[in-house]
């Protein structure tokens, strides 16, 4: 009897990386199966034709997930890999992985790496962990804490896609948001920590055999409205060796402390002028637009070489060729309800354009951003330099309107 390989995924969205990652599962040959929560994407199953069976389950449901996967396997599903690229599934699906097939990466650093309080605490004696104090949960705030002079970071160890994270400028704020935070989960801590200032860098690696892979350093611009939003990307088609050896002992401490053999992960990095310091690791690779970007500089899929890790293969990242690439998201300044959408055309056809994408329909509500979640259209554009390709990216963005009516 052959057998189907098969892999799961736990979630995935729309677009972006963890959507790429089932269709590179696809054509990689392999029988793919979906468990997620999303009833949308039940009712638009026709859309999801690169996935092969879904199932609609809750995925933060362990034993519920464990039946499915036994159902699939009595019934000739060969199961190879059991992976998310989704926040909050990364490491339940790696514990399932644990279980039913062989588990090429670490469950144990995973569980590190997707709690920045345990993150922060592992790598404490590290120079490139700024300064910081945990709150524990009912604990009352003592000035004696102040990881340093305002202004603060203050966050939920739980926090993804810019959520959950605040500045304090001063003591009312910093009470204010503990107390925003407190009250919305009370059984978890508070980190606070340090203001670094300084360029920052997103890094995608792939570790294999506990060497680490670089997919791509990528300078970030960042707009701080209601909370810090990344809204441009940069992708570093040349780096200096001083820049690539500074990241590299960054990532070799991290591989060292979590003792990680295999993994994706990318990690943000500010340039102080204090040395290198960790903002944060997430263990997976990026969502959004940062496969694509990535395989318009580099001509490699991110996704792709990382499922070869997840299935015990090597990974390679051999620039096929090096474009500067600089992607520019597109955020509003105001509530409303979307009308349409004019000057996506023209952005298309703008110079150096590589792709335009607008995420929400006609009648979605639009708001200002509190989450990177409410970026709303970006635009890749590459160029013979990092600067050339921000001002083609830019100058399409700007062709693009979000008509709305107020609420």
């Amino acid at each position: 009897m052959n057998l189907l390989k098969t892999i799961i995924f736990i979630g995935t969205n729309k677009s972006g990386s963890s959507r790429e990652a089932v269709k590179a599962a696809e054509k990689m040959g392999y029988f793919t199966v979906l468990f997620t929560n999303n009833m949308k994407q039940i009712q638009q199953r026709e859309q999801y034709s690169d996935v092969h069976e879904m199932i609609m389950i809750d995925t933060q449901n362990v034993n519920k997930m464990k039946q499915e996967i036994n159902k699939l396997k009595s019934r000739g599903n060969d199961i190879k890999s059991i992976v998310s690229f989704v926040d909050a599934n990364v490491h339940i699906a790696s514990i399932l992985c644990d279980e039913f097939c062989k588990n090429y990466g670490s469950s144990k650093a995973i569980y590190v790496m997707e709690n920045k309080e345990e993150t922060r605490l592992a790598l404490k004696n590290h120079s490139f962990t700024p300064k910081f104090s945990i709150i524990n949960p009912e604990e009352k705030f003592n000035a004696k804490q102040l990881p340093s002079s305002f202004p603060l970071i203050v966050k939920s160890p739980t926090s993804t896609g810019s959520k959950d994270v605040f500045l304090a400028e001063n003591k009312e704020q910093l009470k204010k948001h503990l107390m925003k935070l407190q009250e919305k989960n009370e059984k978890e801590a508070v980190i606070v920590e340090e203001f670094v200032e300084g360029d920052q860098y997103l890094v995608e690696v792939l570790i294999h055999n506990q060497k680490p892979l670089i997919a791509g350093i990528i300078k970030q611009e960042i707009t701080k409205g209601k909370r810090f939003i990344i809204t441009g990307y940069s992708v570093l088609a040349k780096t200096s060796n001083t820049l690539k050896s500074e990241i590299d002992e960054v990532i070799n401490s991290i591989i060292t402390s979590f003792k990680i053999k295999n993994g994706a992960l990318h990690l943000e990095i500010r340039k102080t002028k204090n040395g290198w310091k960790l903002i944060e690791i997430n263990p997976r690779v990026s969502g959004g637009a940062m496969n694509k970007m990535l395989f318009a500089a580099f001509g490699y899929s991110l996704v792709e070489e990382s499922l070869k890790l997840f299935l015990g293969e090597t990974p390679s990242l051999i620039p096929k060729h090096r474009h500067y690439v600089f992607t520019q998201y597109v955020i509003v300044s105001k509530k409303g309800i979307l009308d349409r959408v004019t000057g996506k055309g023209r952005a298309r056809k703008s110079q150096g354009v590589v792709e335009v994408y607008i995420k929400p329909k006609k009648g979605t509500k639009l708001t200002p951003p509190y989450s990177m979640g409410h970026r709303y259209a970006y635009v890749i554009a590459k160029g013979e330099t990092a600067e050339e390709a921000r001002r083609f990216a830019k100058a399409a963005a700007n062709e693009i309107t979000f008509h709305m009516t107020e609420e």
